[in-house]
């Protein structure tokens, strides 16, 4: 079965690290969901614009937004079936990680592109 991941905060500007994860899982095999308030298309992927927009289950929830954005999207993430979730640098806060606790889920503080034997650094910035 193939993993699948929705990414929260995907990007359209190669330069960050939302847009470098859509390319890195696509990469790795991975059905991507990028997931961008302004919808559109990312990196040749239709973006959704909620995680509640998601077709089914997701192997991976990875959040690349400020942790005051994290916050607000809790209850949704933990309303939609998935095996992991992901804080990547920057995305946590002591506030999110105490909240999410309490809603059930199992926060995992680390860079999730990382965690697939890939790098940042190993998509170009153009």
């Amino acid at each position: 079965m193939t993993q699948s991941i929705a990414i929260i905060g995907a990007s359209r500007d190669r330069r960050k690290y939302g847009n470098k994860a859509v390319r890195a899982f696509k990469a790795g095999g991975w059905t991507v969901y990028p997931i961008n308030l302004a919808g559109g298309e990312i990196e040749g992927l239709r973006a959704l614009r909620a995680v509640t927009d998601l077709p089914g289950p997701v192997t991976r929830i990875s959040l690349y937004v400020p942790p005051e954005t994290g916050l607000s999207l809790l209850e949704a993430i933990a309303a939609t079936p998935h095996e992991e979730l992901y804080l990547n640098p920057g995305a946590e806060s002591p506030e999110l990680l105490e909240k999410a606790r309490s809603l059930g889920l199992k926060p995992i503080q680390a860079c999730s592109i990382v965690n697939i034997g890939l790098r940042p650094e190993m998509f170009a910035d153009a």
